[in-house]
């Protein structure tokens, strides 16, 4: 239902444009986002009644006070909340300060910390309109390079390829070359992505723009034991953790843990 309602939209689309190296499972069906991810979530947030959403909020504490949860974040004053609910990648969620170091008990801790994910960079090369990029496929696995999993003609892929819009290429580390440079200069590991990528597609036009960006925590590899899709740490007043990292790291994990923690919340509310 989540599928049809979004295509109804046309918040996604099925991947028509061709994608070499690509595991095709039996069975499954591959969609795009042609306004790019973020509109799935933009598009249920306008669905909610009125959510008042606020970003580049950085939680450092999460304690009890009068029984109600009061949440720290790095810059401004703290605020009470009667249910909070927790969807960031679990390692950072073990790193909260505050009451919750207590409420989390040792079996659910050990649950926790078994948790682990991959790493890699992405970088992202933008063009002039009117750029031209010769390539046959919208994106490309590459099987074997040290360094590069996936590169992506990125408006190519979307199917929205227009005069107006430079395009884009999206590429993608392998997981190895990730954790091997977690901890690197982001400039020098720019320029190993930028000289692989040169020689997996030499044609390409020098971009107008670039962005390496690290993602420290990119997809599960092992998620929660059973993967229950959410875990209650404390009842009255709830506090409850979710996310793919109680699933798994694609779509439908990331659904069936909303859903999941969303029968939890209910009768609180």
């Amino acid at each position: 239902s989540f599928y049809e309602e979004l295509l109804s939209q046309g918040i996604l689309k099925p991947l028509a444009a061709p994608v070499e190296g690509m595991v095709v499972r039996e069975g499954s069906c591959n969609y795009v986002a042609p306004q790019g991810i973020s509109s799935v979530v933009k598009y249920y947030l306008e669905q909610s009644a009125g959510a008042d959403v606020s970003y580049e909020q950085h939680v450092t504490h999460i304690s009890l006070r009068d029984g109600r949860w009061e949440v720290s974040r790095k810059e401004g004053p703290p605020e009470q909340f009667d249910v909070v609910i927790l969807t960031m990648p679990v390692p950072q969620i073990l790193q909260l300060q505050g009451d919750i170091v207590n409420i989390i008990n040792e079996s659910q801790k050990q649950q926790l910390e078994s948790v682990s994910y991959s790493s890699r960079y992405a970088l992202g090369l933008f063009y002039e309109a009117g750029t031209g990029i010769a390539v046959p496929w919208a994106a490309q696995y590459v099987a074997d390079n040290p360094c590069i999993r996936f590169i992506s003609i990125d408006n190519k892929k979307r199917n929205i390829e227009s005069p107006e819009a430079g395009p884009s290429v999206v590429v993608h580390t392998t997981v190895t070359f990730g954790s091997e440079h977690l901890d690197s200069d982001p400039a020098e590991v720019q320029q190993i992505i930028l000289s692989h990528l040169q020689r997996i597609v030499p044609s390409l036009p020098p971009p107008s723009s670039i962005k390496c960006q690290k993602w420290r925590y990119s997809q599960v590899t092992k998620a929660v034991p059973s993967c229950p899709g959410q875990m209650i740490l404390h009842t009255q007043p709830l506090l409850i953790c979710g996310g793919d990292g109680f699933t798994r790291s694609n779509f439908d994990g990331c659904m069936e843990s909303a859903m999941s923690l969303a029968e939890a919340v209910k009768p609180h509310l």
